[in-house]
């Protein structure tokens, strides 16, 4: 049923109030968009309904819509399956992408008399079986081994019809010499015994080890009871390697019958689903699935795409049971889903989330790779979430404060630019106004210097100010801001160094960020970088200080004379050696005889 721009509405009065599938049109007559619903009128009506849809992506949709069609279907199930095929099919520009660049590897049985079975990619709708995808060929080619060493199958293209297999027109090749095949092509081995194999085959694939295992335990007591000894052994050999073969497996529960699972983890642009198939305890499908947003499409919205993916690639049993981490809106009678607090079903869902975060981490580390400003914008985004800030932390200014007993008090400012140290903008304060071990008034100090000229320049003020120091520095700071008016328009917090808490103004409680946080990390090293930075800056002050002190020890040389010294010959051990003539062309003869008097008294003493 179509509508064209002027019947819109007449066509939302048509809708019916039953599950379906509905699709966007453009005046062009492209596809945009694909959804399924439970109920058709309701769904599709709330789009035009609303004045002003809360997101902008939406609005633009609506306003591009110019005629909408429908199929209505039996089930919510049934719905969901179609969107999937017909967002494969037109991918229409607004709806969720699903990245999957990758042709995966299916064993595929054939549909024919005497079936194949081997390996490929891309099935066909031939009427044949597939199983998989696997995400690992190593993983499908260790099971079509042992497939082959189980209930070896021909692999010639040969016509087995029964005419022909009854006038003898083949004969049997190398495969039956070496035992992959047991010569059907001669009437060597009956359809029926060939198409048991097949329904074992069948067994393995979908995770039935526990089938598998019983028929043949079944044919080995029948063969050792008919005395043929040879052929139960062998069997007995086979069961041996199905034991092995399931040891190997991922066996994640002894007592969880047939069960999928999904988990989903995802940011603002893109989300990963993890789906896993366990059956008779083991996993037998685990599948990693990237969307790509265009409407803000929410977790259960995703999700319920990726059920009907993996129900498309996969098929699925009416009787299975579905472990998911939240509700979601999938009204279908064959659908049961369960969301585990405890016990076996959540280790399931921990390990399909374990699984879902780890592919995210190795796609955004891909990603961020060729696109380096996608790391910055996530960790500054993450910055800002984590910091409860207002804005991105693009500018970052730290401050820690050094003295020695009072002495020689200095303060060091190191900027961070993206969660970069910009070491040409560091910059370091030798304080004035302060006597004494007054951390809080030092920083005061400082911060009152370092802004004050930012507003007389009119520069822009970073985004974030960290203090090293715990509520006494951050009040200090606060103080300064206050009288600089600034207060409220940069973000201050302190970090107290024992136990890494961050504080903030007028709030008791410090804040605890997870320790493996790029945020932490940041802030950590910023800290580091401060207090390296003062440091460096503080000795070298009291090292040139206690110089000074020496040489203002003689009679007749001050400050200035000692500077002038130490700026020209760099060091005290070279103005001890210097001699009278070198020292007169810096601070004249008769200063020079008294500092080489004072250097040649103080060695014949020593």
């Amino acid at each position: 049923m179509a509508a064209s721009s002027d019947n819109i509405r007449e066509t939302l009065e048509l809708l019916p109030d039953q599950p379906g599938v509905y699709k966007y049109f453009d005046s062009e007559k492209n596809i945009i968009y694909v959804g399924k619903a439970k109920s058709l009128k309701k769904r599709v009506s709330s789009y035009f309904n609303k004045i002003r849809h809360e997101n902008r992506k939406t609005s633009v949709l609506v306003s591009k819509i110019a005629h909408i069609d429908f199929t209505v279907v039996d089930t919510e199930m049934d719905a969901l399956l179609l969107e999937n095929s017909l967002i494969k099919e037109f991918q229409p520009r607004y709806n969720v992408n699903l990245k999957d660049d990758k042709s995966y590897p299916f064993i595929r049985i054939t549909n024919e008399r005497f079936p194949k079975v081997f390996a490929m990619r891309n099935p066909v709708k031939d009427g044949s079986d597939y199983f998989g995808p696997y995400a690992s060929p190593k993983v499908m080619h260790v099971v079509l081994d042992l497939i082959k060493k189980l209930y070896p199958t021909r692999n010639c293209n040969l016509n087995l019809s029964e005419e022909n297999i009854l006038q003898k027109k083949f004969k049997i090749c190398l495969e039956y010499q070496i035992g992959n095949c047991k010569g059907p092509c001669e009437g060597l081995q009956s359809e029926e015994d060939y198409n048991q194999s097949i329904q074992q085959i069948k067994h393995l694939l979908r995770g039935n080890l526990a089938e598998v295992r019983r028929h043949l335990k079944e044919l080995m007591q029948k063969s050792a009871a008919e005395l043929q000894f040879e052929q139960a052994q062998q069997l007995k050999e086979k069961l041996d390697m199905l034991e092995r073969f399931q040891h190997k497996s991922t066996v994640v529960s002894h007592h969880v019958g047939n069960v999928d699972v999904y988990c989903i983890s995802g940011n603002e642009k893109a989300a990963f689903v993890n789906f896993m198939r366990v059956s008779q305890g083991l996993v037998v499908v685990s599948r990693n699935l990237e969307y790509r947003k265009k409407l803000d499409e929410t977790d259960a919205d995703i999700l319920e795409l990726a059920i009907g993916e993996t129900r498309t690639l996969y098929g699925f049993d009416t009787k299975s049971e579905v472990i998911l981490p939240f509700e979601i809106e999938l009204d279908d009678p064959d659908f049961h889903y369960t969301i585990p607090a405890a016990g076996e079903k959540k280790k399931l869902l921990e390990l399909s989330l374990k699984n879902a975060m780890l592919y995210k981490r190795e796609k955004m580390d891909q990603y961020e790779k060729l696109n380096p400003d996608v790391r910055i914008d996530r960790v500054m985004e993450q910055m800002k979430n984590d910091l409860r800030l207002t804005a991105q932390p693009r500018h970052i200014e730290c401050f820690d404060n050094s003295n020695f007993q009072g002495t020689y008090p200095v303060s060091a400012c190191v900027v961070f630019k993206d969660g970069k140290a910009a070491k040409s903008e560091y910059r370091h304060f030798n304080v004035k106004t302060v006597e004494g071990p007054d951390d809080f008034a030092t920083m005061k100090e400082v911060l009152t210097r370092r802004y004050s000229r930012f507003l007389e320049e009119n520069r822009e003020l970073p985004q974030l100010v960290v203090v090293d120091g715990g509520k006494g520095q951050l009040s200090a700071a606060v103080e300064a801001f206050k009288e600089m008016h600034i207060y409220g328009k940069v973000a201050v917090i302190g970090i107290a160094k024992r136990l890494e808490e961050l504080f903030y103004p007028d709030d008791p409680l410090p804040l605890y960020i997870d320790k493996k946080s790029e945020t932490l990390k940041i802030i950590q090293q910023m800290r580091d970088e401060a207090h390296r930075f003062g440091i460096t800056h503080h000795r070298k002050r009291r090292d040139k200080g206690t110089l000074k002190t020496v040489l203002t020890e003689i009679d007749g040389i001050g400050e200035n004379t000692a500077n002038q010294l130490l700026s020209h010959f760099k060091s005290m051990k070279k103005v001890e050696i210097a001699t009278e003539e070198e020292l007169s062309t810096i601070i004249g003869k008769s200063k020079a005889e008294k500092v080489r008097h004072f250097f040649e008294t103080k060695i014949k003493e020593s």
